[in-house]
C-alpha cells in the first residue's frame, strides 16, 4: 500500500536516476563476474564504469562483451566438429624434439590438430613475389581455390588475384572466397568483387552482422576475421602476415611500405588450413562444399614438422597468449620476435622480461612509425621494463614492419596473422603456423636479420630522459589497453 502511494509521486528525474543506478550496478556486476576475463581488464572496466557511469555503461555495451552471437557460435563449432577428421590421415611424425613436442601438445589442445610431417615450406622474397606465386598457383588450380583475407584492396595485387580467381572459376574450378566485412569493405563493393561473382566464384563477407540488436549478436562492434588463408587443390597453402594488397598499401600510404612475410607450403599441412577455412565457410554461408577426395601426399625429402593454430572467439580464452608464452619459455639460447602491434598481456610481458634473465639472447623489433597511435603509445609504455630486463629493442625505420614472426634457437618458428595485442589475443579470428624445421626457421631468422639491419636500437638513455607528459600519456594509454 505504501508503494502505491509513493510511486506516483516520483519525479521523472528521480525515476531516471534510479534506472541509471540499477543499470550501473547490473553492468558493474557483469564486468566483475564475466568469466575468462583478465584481472587487469576487469579492474579497468570497473574503473571506467565507476568514474563515468553513463559513458561507461555505453562503452561496456559496445566493447565489454566478446561474442559473435550464439547462433554463429553453434554453426562454427558444428562445422569444426564435422571437419575434425579432415587431417586424421596426415602422416604422423616419427620423433619430435622434446622442446618442440611441448609446443605441439599445447597447440593440439587449442584445435585438436596434430603435428604433421612431410610438408615443404618456401619463404617468398617479398610481397609482390608472394602475389606472383599465388597468381601462378591459382592459374594452375584444377579442383578448388579457397581464399580468406582480412584486407583485400582493389590495387594492382588485389586486382591480379581477383582476376586469377575469376579466370579459374570460368574454367570450372570451384572458387570460394571469404573477405572480412570491415577490413575489405571497399573491395566487397568493387567491380572486381562483382567480376569474381559473375565468373561463378562463391563469395561471402565474414562477420557482416556483428553486432546488431534483438536476436542478432551484441557485444564488441569490432570482432573481425583477421585470418590469411589460401588453400589450392588440397595440397598448396599460404600462411603469414600478408593481406591481398600492394606493399604501398594505398589506404595508409604514409606508413608504407608494408613489410610482410608469407610462406608457400605444400603437402599435408594444407589439410589443416583447409580445416580452418571450411569451418569458417560453412558457419558463414551454411553451404557444405562438394570437394574431391583429399589426397595425402608427402613432399619428397621434407622432414620438418608443422601444425596450424586457429584461435578466436570460439576457442578457449587466452589460447594465443598461451602459445606465445610457451614459445618464449621454450627458448634456450636465442629468441627473436617481430610484430607490428605490441600491447602484450601481463603473461607475455613477464615471459619476455624473464627470457634474457635466464640467459636467452632476446631481440624484439617493432615499427618506428605505427599506423595506430594508440598502439604505439601503449607499446612504448612497456619499453622501460623491456630494456631493464636486457632485451635488445629495435624500431624498424623504412616502413611499417607488418611481419609477425617468432624464432626459437634457430630451429622452431611461429608465423601467421596474430599480433601480440589485445585484438589478436582475445578478439579476432587468427591463424598461425608452428614449424619445427631448422632449414625453414633459418630462412625466417635470416629475414628477421634483414629487418634488424634496417632498424635503430632503443636505448635506456632516451627512455630515462623522456618528458613527464610523454610518459604520462604512454602509461595512461597502456593502462587502458585491456579495455581497447
Amino acid at each position: 500500500m505504501a508503494f502505491t502511494l509513493i510511486w506516483p509521486e516520483l519525479s521523472l528525474d528521480v525515476f531516471l536516476s534510479l534506472l541509471l543506478f540499477t543499470a550501473h550496478v547490473v553492468v558493474l556486476i557483469r564486468a566483475i563476474t564475466r568469466p575468462h576475463r583478465d584481472p587487469t581488464s576487469r579492474i579497468a572496466w570497473v574503473a571506467i564504469i565507476t568514474l563515468v557511469p553513463l559513458l561507461g555503461i555505453i562503452a561496456y555495451f559496445w566493447l565489454g562483451e566478446v561474442t559473435i552471437g550464439q547462433a554463429r557460435m553453434n554453426r562454427i563449432r558444428a562445422a569444426e566438429a564435422r571437419f575434425s577428421d579432415a587431417t586424421s590421415n596426415s602422416p604422423a611424425p616419427r620423433a619430435i624434439d622434446p622442446n618442440a613436442a611441448a609446443l605441439f601438445d599445447l597447440a593440439h589442445s587449442i584445435n585438436g590438430l596434430q603435428p604433421v610431417a612431410g610438408s615443404r615450406f618456401e619463404l617468398l622474397p617479398d610481397s609482390n613475389s608472394a602475389i606472383d606465386a599465388l597468381v601462378r598457383d591459382i592459374a594452375a588450380a584444377r579442383d578448388h581455390v579457397h581464399i580468406c583475407f582480412y584486407i583485400w584492396l582493389e590495387d594492382r595485387n588485389g586486382m591480379r588475384v581477383a582476376e586469377a580467381v575469376a579466370q579459374a572459376a570460368r574454367r570450372g574450378v570451384a572458387c570460394r572466397v571469404i573477405a572480412d566485412a570491415v577490413g575489405s569493405r571497399a573491395f566487397i563493393g568493387s567491380r572486381h568483387w562483382q567480376l569474381m561473382k559473375q565468373a561463378g566464384a562463391q563469395l561471402t563477407a565474414a562477420l557482416d552482422d556483428i553486432p546488431r540488436l534483438g536476436h542478432y549478436a551484441m557485444g564488441r562492434i569490432d570482432l573481425r576475421n583477421h585470418r590469411k588463408i589460401v588453400v589450392i587443390d588440397h595440397r598448396i597453402t599460404y600462411c603469414g602476415s600478408q593481406n591481398c594488397a600492394d606493399p604501398e598499401f594505398r589506404i595508409k600510404a604514409r606508413y608504407a611500405p608494408w613489410v610482410d612475410i608469407l610462406l608457400r607450403c605444400t603437402g599435408p599441412i594444407a589439410h589443416q588450413q583447409q580445416y580452418l577455412f571450411l569451418a569458417t565457410w560453412v558457419a558463414e554461408t551454411g553451404m557444405m562444399p562438394d570437394l574431391a577426395p583429399c589426397p595425402v601426399d608427402d613432399e619428397p625429402g621434407a622432414d620438418g614438422l608443422a601444425q596450424i593454430i586457429g584461435t578466436g572467439p570460439t576457442t578457449r580464452s587466452h589460447a594465443m597468449s598461451d602459445m606465445f608464452v610457451a614459445c618464449i619459455y621454450a627458448a634456450r639460447a636465442e629468441l627473436f620476435i617481430t610484430t607490428p602491434y605490441f600491447v602484450p598481456d601481463q603473461a607475455i610481458l613477464n615471459a619476455l622480461c624473464a627470457a634474457p634473465r635466464r640467459g636467452v639472447k632476446t631481440t624484439l623489433i617493432l615499427p618506428r612509425n605505427n599506423d595506430s597511435r594508440l598502439v604505439a603509445l601503449a607499446s612504448r609504455s612497456s619499453y622501460a621494463d623491456l630494456l631493464a630486463s636486457g632485451i635488445t629493442l629495435l624500431e624498424y625505420i623504412p616502413g611499417l614492419l607488418h611481419a609477425k614472426t617468432l624464432t626459437i634457437d634457430g630451429s622452431i618458428s611461429l608465423i601467421g596473422s596474430a599480433n601480440m595485442d589485445r585484438r589478436s589475443l582475445d578478439l579476432n579470428f587468427e591463424n598461425n603456423l608452428l614449424i619445427a624445421d631448422r632449414q625453414t626457421t633459418q630462412a625466417i631468422r635470416a629475414r628477421q636479420q634483414t629487418y634488424a639491419d634496417q632498424s635503430r636500437q632503443v636505448t635506456d638513455e632516451e627512455i630515462r630522459t623522456q618528458r613527464l607528459r610523454t610518459r604520462l600519456l604512454q602509461n595512461t594509454v597502456g593502462m587502458m589497453a585491456p579495455v581497447l
